[in-house]
């Protein structure tokens, strides 16, 4: 039943609770279709050419001094997970220290740096009303050793979509910059947060545009454009010459080639063909905007209903459900309890994570 509220799947929906292919990619697989010089050969070990010299600059701006100066290493990845599997395993060979990731974070962070056998830890980030702890979040960072590996989220922060404030990013890459850290930029909502791709990218263009910190950036086009089950990403590795990102390029080649030989290639096409595509771009942006837009509509009209029918907040520490709407990107962390959700589930038929995390784009009207 399609109008059952499934929340628990990070996947857009659209109001009929159904998944949307972007009206840009079903153009896009036409003219690969009709293009009889299209092949279905092996890609290099890097990935698609044509994938690899747009897609740091979707992230890094394309006015950006590293895009321009060549001073990116980038390589294809099976998503934002590759991406960072790839991250890990370089970190292992040139720089392994310990890892600390945000508590809560994305649920496969811990491991994937550990399978590539990095000690993970914790730095605390949200407050028991789900607001951002930065204090705590200051405190641990400056506390790690110098050298540390520290894993940011971008925009859309998984599973609590609280961010800092543009003046908290920039007291967060002092400590980077004071800690010699390791800096390592989860990307996987850019766009799809607030229909804006410069807007979701202000974090990471501060860091490596305005300071210059080196540091590494995973991209997945799963959410911005549809594309979950193509496993389209990237992992960038911005340094200080174009000399160096060379070298590091090939060592990045040397970690890729023995653990899946080259990356897969039609929804590299379909990237490459909307990025380069001035019409399908602009219609990939529209696309954007109406899916972010439909999920802060969606925040506000659960909140709305919640106070209509009077719900009780999920605990006394909480006022009110505002801090739904305070949220960004594709899900909101409710507060609500395990056993809380669990009567949701058995109750309600409505089917969240059981950390209270929802998927907003599961809501429908």
């Amino acid at each position: 039943n399609q109008r059952v509220p499934v929340l628990g799947i990070g996947a857009y929906r659209d109001s009929e609770g159904k998944p949307l292919v972007l009206r840009c990619v079903r153009e896009a697989e036409k003219a690969i279709a009709n293009d009889p010089t299209m092949n279905k050969e092996y890609l290099p070990v890097q990935g698609l050419e044509s994938f690899l010299k747009v897609t740091s600059a979707v992230i890094f701006g394309d006015e950006s001094p590293a895009v321009k100066e060549n001073r990116i290493a980038v390589v294809q990845s099976l998503s934002g997970t590759g991406a960072l599997r790839i991250a890990g395993e370089f970190i292992k060979m040139y720089s392994p220290a310990a890892v600390y990731c945000s508590d809560p974070t994305w649920g496969n962070h811990h491991t994937i740096f550990q399978k590539s056998g990095l000690e993970t830890r914790k730095y605390r980030y949200l407050t028991p009303t789900m607001t951002l702890d930065f204090e705590g979040m200051c405190e641990d960072l400056s506390a790690a050793p110098d050298g540390s590996v520290f894993v940011l989220h971008t925009v859309a922060h998984n599973p609590t979509g609280v961010d800092p404030t543009h003046e908290q990013w920039k007291k967060l890459a002092d400590i980077c910059e004071k800690k010699k850290a390791v800096i390592v930029f989860d990307t996987a909502y850019q766009g799809y947060a607030s229909g804006d791709l410069d807007k979701d990218a202000w974090a990471l263009r501060y860091f490596a545009n305005e300071r210059g910190l080196e540091l590494m950036v995973t991209q997945s086009y799963s959410k911005n454009f549809g594309l979950y089950g193509e496993r389209i990403g990237a992992l960038n590795i911005m340094v200080k010459d174009a000399e160096t990102a060379v070298k590091v390029q090939s060592q990045l080649k040397g970690i890729v080639r023995p653990m899946y030989s080259n990356p897969q290639l039609h929804g590299a096409r379909l990237v490459s063909t909307v990025l380069s595509d001035k019409r399908l771009k602009a219609t990939w942006q529209q696309e954007l905007t109406a899916m972010a837009t439909r999920i802060v509509d969606m925040r506000t009209a659960l909140v709305n209903e919640l106070k209509k029918i009077e719900c009780p907040t999920p605990s006394a520490a909480f006022s009110d459900w505002s801090h739904i709407t305070s949220q960004i990107g594709m899900f909101a962390f409710t507060g609500l309890s395990v056993d809380q959700c669990k009567v949701l589930t058995e109750t309600h038929h409505v089917y969240c994570t059981s950390n209270g995390r929802f998927s907003m784009a599961g809501v429908n009207p």
